[in-house]
């Protein structure tokens, strides 16, 4: 596969330099792109000179614009795949680099990271934890297929599922309404076990109380989904779209 990673970066001068030379030691043949979702920090630089390729956005649009932009340049380069880890040093590359040998033979077109499916150095927050599990019985519920890590960054997109995410793809924090937009696509995806990396330094962007409203506030943005028309694929051409 032509593979490009793709890392979504919010003022991640500390941790991002390290990212990339591992994924790189990793994967010497994949190319590696950081989205700087603008960072008011030296993220943009610090990524290039660790060999990165660096895509600077002029404002922070928040992660889901920030990986679209990963998914868009991997449509429009005519890369096979594209993987999404995140520049804070939780996802160790030699566990993205099973889940990419995993790809070709699966039948999935996305392959997400599961940190409650093997040992894990996270923990979290209880109220963190409480609302993952809320939504993985929800989504379980609405794809009919068991979901541990819905909120997981960690991921392996292929073929029809890039290009259904470079035209669409979910706002704030769009990890968990993803899965049902694939479901509603008719596209599949699975879960591979991975271990996971306590942040190494920084703050998460998700506090206690902030867990608790993001979790109301996607379980909304789900259900207001449901009632739109499912996105279409395979009709027309990433190049030719005029908003890509």
């Amino acid at each position: 596969m032509r593979l490009l990673i793709v890392s979504p970066a919010y003022n991640e001068e500390k941790n991002v330099a390290a990212v990339v030379e591992s994924l790189k030691k990793e994967f010497p043949a994949a190319d590696v792109l950081v989205v700087d979702d603008g960072s008011r920090d030296e993220t943009a630089r610090v990524a290039r000179a660790a060999g990165a390729r660096v895509v600077r956005l002029p404002f922070n649009l928040g992660i889901g614009g920030a990986v679209q932009t990963g998914f868009l340049y991997a449509a429009r380069g005519g890369y096979d795949a594209a993987c999404q880890v995140d520049a804070d040093g939780q996802h160790p590359a030699d566990q993205l680099k099973l889940q990419v040998e995993r790809a070709p033979p699966s039948e999935a077109d996305v392959i997400v990271g599961s940190r409650f499916l093997a040992e894990s150095e996270y923990r979290g927050v209880w109220t963190r934890r409480a609302g993952i599990a809320v939504l993985a019985k929800t989504i379980s519920a609405l794809t009919g297929q068991r979901v541990t890590d819905p909120t997981s960054g960690l991921r392996v997109v292929k073929g029809r599922a890039l290009e259904l995410f470079s035209r669409y793809y979910p706002e704030d924090y769009p990890e968990p309404e993803s899965l049902v937009m694939l479901h509603r696509a008719r596209l599949k995806f699975e879960e591979y076990p991975v271990r996971m990396l306590p942040r190494k330094t920084g703050t998460s962007s998700i506090s206690p109380l902030g867990a608790v409203y993001y979790m109301v506030k996607v379980l909304l943005a789900i259900l207001i989904n449901l009632f739109r028309k499912p996105p279409a694929i395979g009709q027309t051409d990433v190049q030719n779209e005029p908003n890509a």
